[in-house]
């Protein structure tokens, strides 16, 4: 464990198994939690008021969530096959994708002003405009469970690849490459793009977190539990490394980017954190799936 000091500020979503799952940073400067389980999106405040906005449909499984180029979040809907959007006062719609059973999960603004998302069971990666066109790119590989998705460095898409053990990039043109890791079994989840010009991805198979520059090298970094896995990372734009979740352990890591490991307990092992962001306040926001999201604020010497 680290020697850092941290605060660690529970905010409670809901006691009815709602689910915290991903959260972002809106435009609005609040954090925006899909809750997976109920069929809704949370909005809460840096000062601490929290909303609840209910979806059309209470099973859809609202996933992944993104702040898109239009001024509303963009979310994926992984049990129905739909891309949801909501409006910083709440309104929410949602689009189709064209084929059912895709599973879409992850979702990111892209660099030309559309949303690109994965499809966990459909072996494509998809493209949404603002207004609800889906284009969507068949993968070289079948049954690789596309999962994460971010923009690199050189603006192209990167995407973990959870049951091929590699990770992927695509153009804008559509254009694929895959890179496979070193490590077999590693089934990577969560990916970003560090402050440092390479991917960042946690395996949450092997129990390490992987960076791969625009090149394809690959450098893994076993984590002290190799059981904890690991889910979710986010770069760190203030502290330069990044930070992540251990889904299996109640823990939340930080890597900086040279590879060094640093753990924080979150009190509750049991207590589920998926994905987390870096707050405008400079702290890390963690959504707990068993109810809560968690204020993560380190105080170095």
């Amino acid at each position: 464990m680290s020697d850092v000091p941290v605060t660690l500020t529970r905010t409670a979503v809901g006691d009815d198994g709602c689910g915290p799952y991903a959260i972002t940073v809106g435009p609005d400067d609040a954090l925006w939690c899909t809750l997976v389980h109920a069929g809704q999106v949370a909005r809460l405040t840096l000062g601490g008021r929290l909303d609840r906005f209910p979806l059309d449909y209470a099973s859809c499984g609202p996933s992944v969530i993104t702040p898109g180029p239009d001024g509303a979040l963009w979310f994926t809907r992984f049990q129905d096959g739909r891309i949801g959007r909501i409006t910083v006062d709440g309104r929410a719609t949602s689009f189709p994708v064209p084929r059912t059973g895709g599973g879409p999960f992850g979702i990111v603004a892209g660099p030309d002003g559309a949303l690109w998302f994965t499809q966990l069971h459909g072996d494509r990666i998809g493209r949404i405009t603002v207004d609800g066109q889906v284009t969507e790119f068949p993968l070289p590989v079948s049954g690789a469970f596309p999962s994460a998705i971010t923009v690199g460095p050189d603006n192209a898409l990167w995407f973990t690849l959870n049951q091929a053990d590699a990770v992927g990039r695509m153009s804008l043109d559509g254009d694929v490459a895959i890179h496979p890791l070193p490590t077999q079994q590693a089934a990577p989840v969560g990916i970003t793009c560090g402050t440092d010009g390479a991917l960042w991805f946690v395996e949450i198979g092997a129990g390490q977190i992987g960076r791969m520059g625009p090149d394809g090298h690959t450098d893994e970094f076993p984590l002290p539990d190799r059981g904890s896995r690991p889910h979710a990372i986010a770069a760190d734009p203030v502290r330069g490394g990044c930070w992540f979740t251990e889904w299996g352990a109640g823990r939340v890591g930080f890597i900086t980017p040279t590879g060094k490991i640093s753990e924080y307990d979150l009190q509750d092992p049991g207590s589920e954190p998926h994905g987390l962001v870096v707050g405008p306040d400079g702290a890390v926001h963690v959504a707990l799936e068993t109810g809560a999201i968690l204020r993560l604020e380190p105080h170095p010497e």
